[in-house]
């Protein structure tokens, strides 16, 4: 065993709770690579987890009604309730699904077994221990939100006030967002953010969380989760400087007003370039999020290779979002009819992102 190895164990200790014949043999051993693995039966979950036990996975025929009952009476615990926990699906069918996030999942794999992709769910779900106490998720959950609404008070009530908007505003919320959602959950996040009053607050916010997730889904390198995530806070900047009465009219806009809400890319990007700081990265998600590959959005009719990936990804994100949230004038789509409208959309988006993105939009909403 490796040094490095050794470090992990240390780190990360992990309790994989399963009810298969072969005690999940084949996902204990991928496990390993990044922590400590205590393998025990479904039946033997403790009533209380140990402090330094950094998340559970279960492993169980989720059809099988005898061992979904025994979990989720073992889960009904306090304690489990802030523990990240992961379970396996023997399949993609939407029974299964469904059932890991009715006890409680906190994030899922599936059969066959990915490696990589496994090692990079775990790494996002479960915190090492070292330097992060569990009873400080809620904690961490509260500042992550609170930094971003913050920022969303500089957006939309200071800028058009004539203050400036710093890119060091960003970074310093960037940190907490991403402490906040690797430490909970997406749901968790949502569910904090979902209850805002402010509608575009509350749209910046949940393409912020549905942006980190995916970045940490993808298992994407730190510095390119934190580029995401400041694309998603500053996306929609430009709204800062249209009428309120058009932000916040609760009914659908009329043919004027829709052209007055479509020049928001380009006064964002004119108010960011003019002050100056930003990187050309992120001006550009500001002035093309709205544009599509098939070059029928605006405000420039990109096409295919102009529009950039960080872009193609803020897009889906912000699509996805805005189909999912309650509106004044309509429900929210389910995540399913949701992502089925965005399938729809044929060659307008990147459809191979758009794939990606799937077990963020079924599992996390």
């Amino acid at each position: 065993m490796t040094s490095a190895t050794n470090k992990a164990s240390t780190r990360r200790r992990l309790l994989l709770a399963s009810d298969r014949s072969d005690q999940s043999s084949e996902l204990a051993s991928i496990l390993r690579s990044v922590g400590q693995v205590d393998t025990i039966a479904t039946s033997d979950i403790p009533d209380s987890p140990e402090r330094d036990l950094a998340g559970i996975v279960v492993d169980i025929n989720l059809r099988s009604a005898e061992s979904v009952q025994l979990v989720r009476n073992k889960l009904r615990a306090e304690a489990y309730r802030e523990m990240p926990r992961l379970f396996v699906l023997a399949d993609a069918l939407h029974h299964g699904s469904m059932q890991a996030w009715a006890l409680g999942a906190t994030d899922t794999i599936a059969r066959p077994f990915d490696a990589q992709g496994i090692l990079q769910r775990i790494r996002a779900a479960f915190p090492d221990s070292d330097g992060f106490d569990e009873t400080d998720r809620g904690k961490a959950l509260n500042r992550g939100v609170e930094a971003a609404h913050a920022v969303m008070v500089k957006i939309f009530e200071k800028l058009p006030a004539g203050v400036p908007l710093k890119f060091s505003d960003i970074i310093e919320a960037e940190n907490k967002i991403l402490k906040a959602i690797r430490h909970s959950s997406l749901r968790e996040w949502l569910t904090a953010v979902g209850c805002h009053h402010t509608g575009s607050y509350r749209h910046c916010l949940f393409v912020t969380g549905f942006a980190v997730a995916y970045a940490q889904h993808l298992g994407m390198r730190d510095d390119d989760q934190r580029r995401l995530a400041r694309a998603a806070l500053l996306h929609d900047v430009g709204k800062a400087f249209i009428p309120v009465a058009i932000l916040d009219k609760p009914g659908p806009l009329t043919l004027e007003e829709m052209e007055e809400m479509r020049q928001h890319p380009r006064r964002g990007y004119d108010a960011l370039a003019a002050q100056g700081g930003f990187p050309p990265e992120m001006l550009d998600v500001v002035l093309h999020h709205h544009e599509f590959l098939d070059g029928t959005g605006y405000p420039n009719g990109l096409s295919g290779k102009e529009i950039s990936d960080i872009v193609r990804l803020t897009t889906i994100v912000d699509i996805y979002a805005a189909l999912v949230e309650k509106r004044a004038y309509r429900l929210q789509f389910t995540h399913a009819r949701a992502y089925g409208m965005m399938e729809e959309m044929g060659d307008k988006l990147d459809q191979h992102l758009l794939h990606a993105f799937r077990p963020v939009a079924f599992g996390y909403y």
